[in-house]
């Protein structure tokens, strides 16, 4: 199994041949927002400007969301991963999920 698992938005790799699809590999996390940085948000809204808390927070969940979908890819001995994304959702008022997702690959 490849420890470096390359991971690419296209669904094709430049000179190199896909092998086998093995199929989807996602990772995710749900996180909530801190009531502090909500009143903050809500000041920051009025004057605008980056809200840094929020900023980190996605940093952190994308971060995390990814590492997961690699955690999943390496235990289905992917060399791979094509069509590689993310996505969001609401869960419930104040919490957000993050999915990374694409097709594990065996790459020659």
């Amino acid at each position: 199994m490849n420890e470096d698992i390359k991971v690419f938005t296209t669904y094709d790799i430049a000179n190199r041949e896909i092998v086998e699809h093995i199929g989807l590999v996602h990772g995710s996390t749900v996180r909530a927002r801190n009531v502090g940085q909500d009143i903050f948000a809500t000041l920051k809204n009025l004057i605008g400007g980056e809200l840094v808390g929020y900023s980190k927070l996605l940093q952190t969940s994308r971060e995390q969301a990814y590492s997961r979908m690699l955690e999943d890819a390496k235990s289905k001995n992917a060399d791979a991963i094509v069509g590689f994304r993310y996505q969001t959702s609401t869960v419930t008022q104040g919490a957000s999920e993050i999915l990374a997702y694409g097709t594990a690959v065996k790459i020659k």
